[in-house]
């Protein structure tokens, strides 16, 4: 092999050799015509010489014709590629060297060598090919030596900055560009003069002397070059603008980021500090996210007035500077904007806004914050802002501020569409955990009012619950739990289930629940509750349509359980009943619990055999728990009912011992039912009393009138005791009429008892089965006005039944009501 001067040489005698010579004067008449021209394009000598050369060329090339001339005659010669006119009309692709040469008399005149393009591939790659290649490339191309300084540019890299090819020469790219990382670029140049292997790709992202307030990124590719011995001699590289590219990419990035990171809860507050910090990656330098206070109510906004002061509540901010310090409103607070600002015109409208440069001129945003203004924003270096409404669904809730600091380059059109994007896709979050709160909040109304918010206040037990449902979304369920205070001084203790979860469930609970407390008022024994709430569900399935109870019957109230209690403090006795539910424990005084032996009735609704009742004698300090079977099914395997195992696992949680009732409840929650757990549970846990001796007195009584007013002496005597004088005279009254009208219109033995306990209760007991009713008697009647006068002189009076008859009995308030 030669050098590449002498490479260069032979193909250039290869190409004179091949060539079909001829010649042309100075105007670019043929003068000269060879065979091998003849050849080439078929037209003979005496047809060409003496007209013009330009005739042989296609119509397109002719045109080109005076400026190639004129490039001939300023530097002497060209060399190019050219099409011409075949004698037989077809066209030939040819490569043309037009070269400066005199005649013998030393007029000027040119020297044309014409070759065909496919008998001549290698002219076509000559040096003045590759020149005239990389000289006119739009790609940046450069050449450094071994030392790193420039020793060749081309004229595309004067787009970046840094000056001409002759600016240029013998410096290094810090000195170029003073603006970029030029060390990580060097460092990847020595890689490739050391290693000779090329670096194709390496993406560059900073600032250019042509863009210095604009983050640009460029593609770069490095070759290292080699003399023929392969001794370095330098580094060959290309640049390729790739900004869009990269911003493209880029933008794609952050609304991917924001798909990931924003809305991943259904809380507001949340969704709007994910926003906040999704653009801050990366994008804008400051961003603030304020809500109306009605969307974070859950409410639907109404929109406001552009002449309207409107307060906006900061919901989200994030900034890249620690601490967040140009925040002039703090997370929870409210700002009021002023009409017509920025943030109230993108409110109202709907439509974004946005500055390349704030105004130091610019009139205040907001009153009452003492940073409002935009002099104040420049004064903390922010200098470019655009706002974003925060829409769905054709509802604006809020604004979204973008602000840039320590980023140069300010906010452009692309940008915008960028943060409208981004607002979008986290206004749909938004408006979701919006809706997800209204929802919510009606959810847990309408829970609240299903369940009681706290157990009544009453003498016989001392209660507490606990209630964990299986929809944690909406927080409702079908289980429900009651303490319903009776006549007597006694307590009914209430503990059921509707099968399935969420809002139907909860709805045929709470149908149930008011069934239940309507049941309870009439003082009805436990299996004669459950008898009338099984016929009640049943003709409710009726007139719904349902016929039977399906195998998924989430929302009916069919194949409901039920457990009804009766508790009397007076002497200690328990009267209850079960429909289709787990059995109450009872957990002794000593701490020993055991289940208790209750007769399990048909599930409410599906009919079968009557409800049996079993009664119980507790000690005082007994704890009775009645629970649903979620509890059983969490402690568990899940069987329905639990296994004995199961049971077993909640007898051992009942015998911890605990600080309190209420503390014993939640402990047995926390060891037998998980955080999300797959059916709802209730659990109400009741510790019984005893009225003392002293609280009670009682008279038996014979069905002769003249013992009536023995019967008000003694009640008297005994309101002495209690230091009850007060109530002395409506005592009497209430005792003289119950006791009057047992002996005219009931059978059997008599007996009155006062009961003092956080009421006074005067009860008769009669042999009768007939209740009385209240009457309204006219002017002129004699009777009828005994129990009208009972009515308006006690607090509350009824009648309930029992075994051996009925009791009618009124209680009075032992303290004054609130003036």
């Amino acid at each position: 092999m030669g050098t590449h001067e002498e490479q260069d040489v032979a193909r250039q005698r290869f190409d004179v050799a091949d060539a079909a010579p001829l010649l042309l004067d100075a105007r670019g008449v043929v003068t000269g015509w060879t065979p091998n021209a003849e050849r080439l394009l078929a037209y003979p000598a005496a047809q060409v010489v003496g007209t013009r050369a330009v005739g042989l060329l296609s119509a397109e090339d002719a045109e080109r014709a005076p400026e190639l001339a004129e490039r001939c005659r300023r530097e002497g010669g060209w060399a190019g590629l050219l099409t011409a006119r075949h004698r037989d009309g077809r066209p030939v692709r040819l490569m043309v060297r037009i070269t400066s040469a005199v005649d013998s008399g030393g007029a000027p005149q040119w020297l044309v060598l014409l070759s065909e393009v496919s008998g001549a591939r290698g002219w076509d790659m000559s040096r003045a090919v590759l020149e005239q290649m990389v000289t006119d490339s739009p790609v940046g191309i450069a050449i450094v030596d071994c030392d790193l300084r420039c020793v060749w540019s081309n004229a595309a890299l004067e787009r970046y900055g840094g000056g001409s090819p002759r600016e240029r020469l013998g410096r290094r790219l810090a000195e170029i560009q003073p603006g970029i990382d030029s060390a990580d670029i060097e460092t990847q140049m020595r890689r490739v003069l050391e290693s000779g292997r090329p670096v194709v790709g390496y993406e560059h992202v900073g600032q250019v002397r042509s863009a210095p307030h604009r983050e640009t990124a460029h593609m770069m590719s490095f070759t290292r070059l080699d003399d023929d011995l392969g001794h370095p001699m330098g580094v060959y590289y290309t640049v390729v603008d790739v900004t869009e590219r990269h911003r493209a990419r880029q933008r794609l990035a952050l609304l991917d980021r924001a798909g990931e990171q924003i809305g991943r809860t259904l809380d507001i507050w949340r969704t709007a500090q994910e926003l906040a910090d999704v653009a801050v990656q990366g994008f804008a330098d400051f961003v603030g996210v304020d809500l109306l206070d009605s969307v974070l109510r859950g409410a639907e906004p109404e929109p406001p007035s552009d002449t309207d002061e409107v307060p906006l509540r900061r919901a989200g901010h994030q900034s890249v500077n620690p601490g967040v310090p140009e925040a002039a409103v703090e997370i929870g607070e409210v700002a009021t904007y002023l009409a017509g600002s920025p943030l109230i015109r993108c409110l109202t409208t709907g439509r974004s806004w946005r500055r390349e440069q704030l105004d130091p001129l610019a009139r205040e945003w907001a009153t009452d914050i003492p940073a409002g203004r935009a002099t104040a924003f420049l004064d903390l270096g922010l200098h470019s802002v655009m706002i974003v409404p925060i829409r769905a669904r054709g509802v604006t809730m809020g604004v979204t501020t973008f602000f840039r600091r320590r980023r140069q380059d300010p906010f452009d059109e692309d940008d915008l569409s960028l943060a409208e994007d981004l607002v979008s896709r986290a206004a749909v979050c938004v408006d979701n955990a919006r809706r997800y709160t209204r929802e919510r909040d009606a959810a847990l109304v309408l829970q609240r009012s299903l369940l009681p918010h706290r157990l009544p206040e009453q003498g016989a037990v001392e209660a507490a619950a606990c209630y964990r449902p299986a929809d944690e979304l909406t927080g409702l369920g079908g289980d429900w739990y009651d303490l319903i205070p009776l006549s007597g001084s006694r307590v009914a203790l209430v503990v059921g289930e509707v099968p399935g979860h969420g809002i139907d469930a909860a709805a045929a609970m709470g149908r149930l629940r008011t069934a239940v407390r309507t049941l309870a008022a009439l003082d009805l024994p436990p299996e004669e509750i459950l008898a009338h709430l099984d016929d009640l569900v049943a003709r409710t399935a009726d007139e719904e349509g349902v016929p039977e109870l399906p195998e998924d019957a989430d929302t009916q109230a069919l194949g409901s359980g039920c457990v009804y209690v009766v508790y009397d403090p007076v002497d200690g006795r328990c009267t209850m009943a079960a429909a289709g539910h787990p059995a109450p424990a009872v957990v002794r005084p000593d701490g020993t619990a055991a289940f208790v032996d209750l007769p399990q009735g048909p599930p409410l609704g599906a009919g079968g055999p009557p409800y049996e009742a079993v009664e119980l004698a507790l000690a005082e300090g007994s704890t009775l728990a009645l629970h649903t079977d979620g509890l059983l099914a969490h402690a568990g395997d899940g069987a329905v009912g639990g296994t004995d195992a199961d049971r077993e696992r909640l007898r051992r949680a009942l015998e911890r011992r605990s600080s309190s009732l209420d503390r014993c409840c939640r402990s047995v929650i926390e060891a037998l039912v998980p955080a999300r757990p797959h059916d709802d549970v209730a659990l109400l846990m009741a510790r019984t009393r005893l009225l003392g001796a002293g609280q009670v007195a009682d008279w038996d009584l014979s069905a002769d009138p003249a013992v009536v007013a023995d019967a008000r002496k003694e009640a008297t005597r005994q309101l002495s005791e209690w230091d009850l004088e007060e109530l002395a005279f409506t005592t009497e009254l209430v005792v003289s009429e119950l006791v009057t009208n047992a002996i005219r219109h009931a059978e059997g033995p008599i007996r009155l008892r006062l009961i003092r306990e956080r009421t006074l209760i005067c009860e008769v007991t009669d042999g009768g089965a007939t209740a009385p009713h209240l009457r309204h008697p006219r002017a002129l009647d004699e009777g009828g006005r005994g129990l009208l006068l009972v009515s308006q002189f006690t607090q509350r009076w009824g009648t309930r039944f029992a075994p051996e008859g009925k009791v009618i009995w009124a209680e009075q308030s032992l303290t004054e009501p609130p003036a």
